[in-house]
């Protein structure tokens, strides 16, 4: 299956005890193909030993000392030959590498809006003030007794850089921008959705405001690193010329019409037997495969087109003439990285994780070339829809950093599990940034 991990379904078949199956099943998850004869000989082991306190007569309390004692050998050679922490046994290393699959803190964005934001290639202080505030979203997981006091400290240390770093700030928008830049600055800092009211809430110690605070001082954030980025912060390759590129952000919306003449029904609104879905996609982090959809969708090359529903993903019709579009080469960018790898993958087990990530629901990908899987394919794309349950301890998907991710769903999102095979896209039009796409030179 395209997006099922090949160990997701383990099934142990024991017939020596319960227990010795689901201590197989659990660890064989995470050790993977790679260790049978380790698997094995450890079960091997505490077979043994079970067998052995069977023929003893010794006490039932000698019998657990020794099956414990099994146990205890059992759990060092897994620490010893994998990356899986166990509790209790702080004091083993566990590599930041492997940590990033396995901790259930991995601080990847979990959602469109928050991947969208942390892309965009902006002034540092703003950068800064940013990584600040997004730190309060995290704090507002935590149940019961939220840190309130960190959560100050955060705003008041954003406050300050917007402060003393205003000249800087405001240098980076360009001159056509400027007006706007003050404008959102000045709300930013002062104004009634801003940080000062931020800091408000969080001295009153009401969650739900600082959340509503918090997003609306994000926007902004957001809409003003927005004007201080009007085109791409490096330079392609000048093999890659030949192919179209976006420069910034764009909007796309899609009409998508049921196959069967029924309705869909969004959330809060009424049946309908066509729904709206609209998607930003992101030329900052992936120009060649924003530039090829954006093309492609001017082009009228999705109208009409068939979907097809699978459980994790929401795919293009395969069938699309492939001379129509591009196929660009594989196109990911690394986070911490000024530019995009391509024709390569990343290695999440070695701490790799891109800037905009698969593991968000409704993420917008275009899925492998036929020939190669170091190019995307010329025109089928499809929706991700990130599942949990399909993922590894720390949320990752296990596909992640394999396919150009390059927009994800931004309204409609409720939709998306309504869809169905055979449902078709009535039509798709690019309704923001279309002076961001750049045709190659004929």
């Amino acid at each position: 299956m395209l997006f099922a991990h090949p160990h997701s379904q383990t099934k142990i078949h024991n017939n020596k005890g319960k227990m010795v199956g689901s201590v197989q099943t659990h660890f064989s998850h995470f050790l993977g193909k790679d260790h049978p004869s380790f698997i094995a000989m450890a079960m091997q082991e505490i077979i043994n030993h079970h067998k052995l306190t069977s023929l003893c007569t010794t006490t039932l309390e000698d019998q657990m000392k020794k099956f414990g004692a099994a146990i205890s050998m059992f759990v060092i050679f897994v620490q010893l030959t994998s990356s899986l922490p166990l509790p209790g046994w702080a004091s083993w290393s566990v590599s930041p590498a492997n940590a990033v699959l396995f901790s259930p803190e991995t601080k990847l964005p979990r959602t469109g809006e928050l991947a969208l934001r942390k892309a965009i290639p902006a002034n540092t202080n703003m950068k800064t003030i940013q990584d600040s505030l997004e730190d309060i979203s995290y704090l507002l997981r935590i149940p019961q007794r939220k840190p309130f006091g960190t959560m100050e400290g955060n705003v008041k240390k954003a406050l300050k850089i917007a402060k003393d770093e205003k000249e800087s700030i405001l240098a980076s928008v360009p001159a056509d921008f400027k007006d706007k830049g003050l404008e959102l600055y000045t709300s930013l800092v002062e104004g009634k959705g801003g940080l000062q009211s931020l800091l408000g809430y969080i001295k009153d110690k009401d969650p739900d405001r600082v959340s509503v605070g918090l997003a609306s001082s994000l926007d902004t954030v957001a809409e003003l690193e927005l004007l201080q980025a009007p085109g791409l912060s490096f330079l392609l390759p000048a093999q890659y010329l030949k192919y179209p590129r976006f420069t910034g952000r764009g909007t796309v919306e899609f009409v998508i019409a049921k196959a069967d003449g029924s309705t869909f029904s969004p959330a809060g609104g009424e049946l309908r037997k066509t729904a709206k879905i609209q998607v930003v996609i992101d030329g900052y982090s992936a120009p060649l495969t924003a530039g090829n959809f954006a093309k492609l969708v001017v082009d009228g090359a999705y109208d009409g087109v068939k979907l097809k529903s699978t459980d994790q993903a929401i795919l293009s019709d395969s069938e699309l003439d492939k001379n129509i579009g591009y196929s660009a080469p594989l196109e990911i960018m690394p986070a911490g990285q000024f530019e995009p790898l391509y024709k390569t993958t990343l290695s999440v087990q070695d701490g790799e994780l891109p800037v905009l990530p698969l593991s968000v629901y409704g993420a917008v990908v275009m899925a492998h070339s036929d020939v190669s899987d170091e190019y995307s394919s010329p025109n089928q794309f499809f929706f991700y829809r990130y599942d949990k349950s399909f993922s590894g301890l720390g949320g990752l998907s296990f596909d992640e950093g394999q396919f150009s991710v390059f927009g994800y769903t931004v309204a409609g999102k409720d939709i998306l599990s309504e869809i169905k095979s055979g449902d078709v896209i009535q039509s798709a039009k690019l309704v923001e940034g279309l002076d961001h796409l750049v045709l190659p030179e004929s």
